[in-house]
């Protein structure tokens, strides 16, 4: 298996594609990706965008410590096409994690049902009762001696969902302080990277993959150095 080429992106975003219906970028990590929430007084990078490249339609979201790609539309009948796909799992959505521990499988999927914004630290937390049915199936990539890099495939799109499923199964992202890991000496956020994107829209294949940002790279490295 080839793993991916350790490579740092700018802190600022970086456009992967565009053309008349499609704006697909690399966000940054710290950026919220749309207005409002906590990012709420800061200039998100929708809005960037928008004074760019003219009107814009939000299809997803990417949580403000999360980097890698997003996509936007800019057209409204390619916004309604685009969450469709969403909607009914047409988006093939990869991540990249680094976690704490070495999982024993090689592959594994949780399927814990999730409740979002919990409690005062506004976590998602597992709740067999009231938590919505959701899916991620992992796989090893790479082992170290005390972490591991994994891709992560979540079939739903929760709040937190990769985070918090890692995090049930023993094994919380680097630097994810709020799902239990310890703070890490040179990422000062979940090592979590949106690695890539695929679907069929308007009749043509799709497929975007976003490079990691310097500070998963950095991560990344020491991990294996170890």
């Amino acid at each position: 298996m080839t793993l991916p080429a350790v490579k740092a992106v700018e802190t600022s975003p970086s456009i992967l594609y565009a053309d008349d219906l499609l704006l697909v970028v690399a966000k940054p990590a710290g950026l919220a990706a749309v207005p409002g929430g906590w990012g709420a007084g800061e200039v998100s990078l929708f809005e960037q965008l928008q004074a760019e490249h003219g009107k814009l339609w939000i299809v997803h979201r990417l949580d403000k410590v999360t980097s890698g790609v997003i996509l936007f539309a800019r057209t409204a009948a390619a916004h309604r096409t685009l969450s469709l796909l969403f909607e009914r799992g047409g988006m093939r959505k990869v991540y990249h994690a680094l976690v704490c521990g070495l999982p024993p499988w090689q592959e594994h999927t949780a399927r814990h049902p999730l409740r979002p914004d919990a409690g005062h630290r506004h976590r998602t937390v597992v709740d067999a009762r009231r938590g919505k049915p959701c899916e991620t199936t992992f796989r090893v990539l790479e082992r170290f001696a005390a972490h591991a890099l994994l891709e992560a495939r979540p079939a739903s799109g929760r709040t937190h969902q990769v985070r918090a499923h890692a995090a049930a199964l023993g094994f919380p992202l680097l630097g994810d302080v709020l799902y239990g890991a310890a703070a890490h000496e040179s990422l000062q956020r979940p090592a979590l990277h949106a690695y890539s994107l695929a679907f069929e829209f308007e009749g043509e294949s799709y497929s975007f993959t976003a490079p990691y940002p310097e500070d998963f790279a950095r991560a990344l490295e020491k991990s294996r150095a170890r």
